[in-house]
């Protein structure tokens, strides 16, 4: 009895230490079940961050491609611009070479036609003297015909001193009589005659001699007058005007 006894106490502590592990156990077990609801709770928290992020990563890669498209656009633009630009330069370096070319050009124009205003100014000297040459040949007689001056000596082209004492140069220069009365004569010669030449032979020439003792007697040679009433003019003005073919 006491062997059965001792037997079954030690059956009972037994049970007791099991018991005391399996309240062990299960309190670890819910340790650890709480621990992976934890974990899963986590997990479930990173998996939506991991959304959230994916999504966000979706979006940057589409703005990406949108970028990259609008970079390859303005690359081509800018391909496209840079092309124009090298045509522009090239336009402008032709440019830059015609004007170049032109002023040169317009230079020898110059040049020509400075030349070309010398050869007419001495063309028209030439004409100018030519006429006047005449002019003293023919003139005497014609004076003494149309107005019965009698010419002394020569008629000329010389310097001669105005009222001021300043000396000028006239074209056709000489002295005439007529009935005791003494006569300066005083003329010019132009190729074409207008009533502005008459004006301002009267006022650059004549208008200087006014103090001479000696009555002034205007004188005009021409080729052609410049319109129909310059004649008419010329007698207005007391001016006596003969032409070429009078010669």
């Amino acid at each position: 009895m006491n062997s059965l006894a001792e037997a079954q106490k030690k059956t009972e502590q037994r049970l007791d230490s099991l018991a005391a592990k399996v309240e062990l156990l299960a309190e670890a077990q819910q340790k650890t079940e709480q621990r992976l609801n934890s974990l899963a709770e986590a997990q479930k928290k990173t998996e939506q961050r991991l959304d959230s992020l994916a999504a966000k990563v979706e979006l940057l890669t589409e703005a990406q491609k949108k970028t990259e498209q609008r970079l390859n656009s303005l690359a081509e633009a800018q391909k496209k611009t840079e092309q124009r630009l090298d045509s522009l330069t090239e336009k402008l370096e032709l440019l830059a070479e015609a004007q170049r070319s032109t002023e040169i050009q317009i230079k020898q124009l110059a040049k020509d036609q400075q030349e070309t205003r010398r050869q007419l100014g001495g063309l028209a000297m030439t004409v100018g003297y030519t006429l006047e040459n005449a002019a003293y040949k023919a003139l005497p007689k014609l004076l003494e015909k149309d107005f019965g001056l009698k010419v002394d000596g020569r008629l000329k082209r010389g310097f001669v001193k105005d009222d001021r004492g300043q000396t000028i140069e006239v074209n056709i220069l000489g002295h005439a009589r007529k009935d005791g009365q003494l006569f300066f004569l005083i003329g010019e010669a132009k190729a074409q005659l207008s009533k502005n030449d008459i004006d301002r032979f009267l006022r650059k020439k004549l208008q200087r001699f006014k103090g001479r003792d000696e009555t002034l007697f205007p004188i005009l040679v021409t080729h052609m007058i410049s319109s129909e009433d310059v004649e008419q003019y010329a007698k207005e003005k007391g001016v006596a005007l003969y032409y070429s073919y009078d010669f």
